[in-house]
C-alpha cells in the first residue's frame, strides 16, 4: 500500500502522517504494533494513572484513547475498502469517548492485551488490501479519506501520543 497523497485525507491529520517514517507499509504497521506495546510495558507503575495535569488524561486513559480510535478508525478503513462512499461517518468525539469509559479498574497490562488485539485485527484488515481498494474513500462528513491514508494515520496517531507521554508524562 503506497504512502496517500495529500488529496486522501484532510490537511488537519498531516503532522500524524510527518511521523510515520518511509518504508513497506505493512513493515511499518508491524513495528509499529510491537514497538507500542514495547512503551507502555516498560512504563513504570507509578505513571500508569499519571496525568500531568487536572483536566487531562492518565496514562491508561491515553492508551484507551488509541484503542478506541484504532477500532473508530478501522471500521472507517473498512467502509472506504468495501466501497462504501455514501454512508456518512461522523466525527469521533474523543473527549465523549473518554468521559464515558472508567479504567480506573483495569490494569495497564489489560490494556496493552487489549490494544494487541485490536491491532491484530487492523493489521489484518490492512494485509489483505488490494491496491484499489486502498485507493477507495469513505464518506467522513467534513472530508474524504481513503482506506490508505486511515492506514497511516493510524501508525502516526499512536506514534503521536506516545511523544506526548514521553515528554509530559516521564
Amino acid at each position: 500500500m503506497e504512502r496517500p497523497e495529500a488529496n486522501e485525507f484532510h490537511a488537519n491529520y498531516q503532522k500524524y502522517f510527518d511521523l510515520v517514517p518511509a518504508g513497506d507499509y505493512m513493515g511499518l504497521l508491524s513495528q509499529n504494533s510491537a514497538e507500542s506495546a514495547t512503551f507502555f510495558e516498560n512504563l513504570p507503575p507509578e505513571k500508569h494513572d499519571y496525568k500531568y495535569a487536572e483536566e487531562k488524561w492518565t496514562v491508561k486513559e491515553v492508551l484507551m484513547h488509541i484503542i478506541d480510535t484504532e477500532r473508530v478508525f478501522s471500521y472507517r478503513a473498512l467502509a472506504a475498502a468495501r466501497g462504501d462512499s455514501e454512508t456518512p461517518v461522523y466525527r469521533m468525539d474523543e473527549e465523549l469517548y473518554a468521559r464515558n469509559v472508567d479504567v480506573t479498574n483495569r490494569t495497564l497490562r489489560s490494556l496493552i492485551a487489549e490494544f494487541k488485539a485490536v491491532r491484530i485485527a487492523t493489521e489484518y484488515l490492512f494485509e489483505n488490501l488490494t491496491d484499489s481498494q486502498s485507493k477507495r474513500c469513505c464518506n467522513v462528513v467534513t472530508h474524504p479519506m481513503t482506506a490508505s491514508a486511515i492506514g497511516y494515520f493510524l501508525i502516526g496517531h499512536v506514534q503521536h501520543h506516545i511523544g506526548v507521554v514521553r515528554d509530559r508524562y516521564l
